[in-house]
């Protein structure tokens, strides 16, 4: 179980030396794949996908057997997992994104709420998860990942997405200390899920923080970056006689990436905004960078998309540390073929910046 064929993903989070720059996509199993559609269909619903280990091995393995230059597979499931354990009531609305059938409001509410035993609660994902190990056989990596505790509380006191987090941020200000029980209790919630998934067989994991950025910067540092710290702390950080590297993601986060490489993770992720170059001078050698093609590129031709991959790489320059990915998710309507230019150009053109 423990031998990989290719583990440049791994070395690289580590700033271990790699042939070429790794690559993979947030969101890589997803809608713009016409044979994730069909595995939806046939499981029903979006849920029914991540809850059956088969189907959820079946829609990871997808962009490798599409891609086979990916260096990384990701988990196939969702960040809500750990509030729909806590007795939430997860559900997807056609066109909506998800809901909670009980939202979180008062100090009362959050008193109430169970931690979740990641094998009794969330066991599907843990057999997702050595299901998809199994299957791989050693061919990349798994990534395991879960949503920050602060990213998770806006789902849950919001009662689904929201554009303003007009309620999330009224309860940290009016009623900060019930803000912290939150945070508090999904910081131990996540920990474990990590933790779990981990032992099931996940070879790195990724933290993403998707609203902390719309935090003020004393808020991000309080009520988010403080609670990944935690969980950082608490990671099992070493498994199966390699090292599990941990990867902190927070979008629109570039204000804060000396502290974020602060926080005990072996690697950022970087949205679009960031010059991964001047990220690079900032963190020094603290941490790896991954990231950080605006997902929108992908829309343009291919020839487009190749001259931004070998921009990007050499901003980033000479030398390991550089996990190539998207700044944020690969979106429903782009297609495959411009998907496989941008995984083929990262290995084509960043060996130079490999050479000894």
């Amino acid at each position: 179980m423990t031998d990989l064929k290719n583990d440049r993903f791994l070395r690289a989070l580590l700033k271990q030396p790699v042939d070429v720059t790794p690559v993979w996509m947030m969101r890589q199993a997803g809608r713009y794949l016409p044979e994730y559609r069909a595995s939806r269909a046939k499981a029903g619903d979006f849920m029914s996908l991540c809850k059956n280990a088969e189907f959820a091995c079946e829609v990871t393995m997808q962009p490798l057997d599409r891609f086979p230059q990916l260096d990384a597979a990701i988990l196939f499931s969702d960040i809500l997992t750990i509030p729909d354990a806590m007795g939430q009531g997860l559900y997807f609305e056609t066109g909506e994104g998800p809901r909670f059938k009980k939202v979180v409001s008062t100090l009362a509410d959050i008193e109430a709420l169970p931690i979740p035993d990641p094998q009794k609660d969330l066991g599907y994902v843990m057999n997702a998860v050595s299901t998809i190990r199994k299957e791989l056989n050693g061919r990349v990596p798994l990534i395991g990942f879960s949503g920050s505790p602060w990213t998770l509380a806006t789902y849950m006191v919001e009662g689904g997405s929201s554009k303003d987090f007009r309620k999330t941020k009224a309860m940290l200000y009016d009623t900060p200390q019930a803000m912290h029980l939150l945070l508090d209790k999904l910081a131990q919630s996540v920990t474990s899920y990590l933790n779990g998934q981990i032992l099931a067989g996940a070879q790195a994991v990724q933290i993403f923080d998707t609203w902390g950025g719309n935090l003020s910067s004393a808020a991000y540092q309080e009520f988010s970056l403080a609670y990944m710290r935690k969980i950082v702390s608490g990671l099992v950080r070493e498994h199966e006689g390699r090292k599990v590297p941990v990867i902190l993601f927070t979008k629109n986060g570039g204000l804060w990436l000396e502290s974020i490489a602060d926080a005990g993770a072996d690697a950022l992720g970087l949205d679009w905004t960031c010059d991964l170059g001047e990220a690079r001078r900032r963190v020094g050698n603290k941490v790896a960078l991954q990231g950080n093609m605006d997902p929108t590129v992908l829309y343009a031709n291919p020839e487009a998309i190749r001259t931004e991959v070998k921009r990007i790489l050499a901003s980033y320059g000479k030398g390991s540390g550089h996990v190539f990915n998207l700044g944020h998710g690969i979106t429903p309507e782009v297609k495959p073929e411009h998907a496989g230019a941008f995984i083929s150009a990262v290995h084509e053109f960043s060996g130079q910046y490999h050479q000894e």
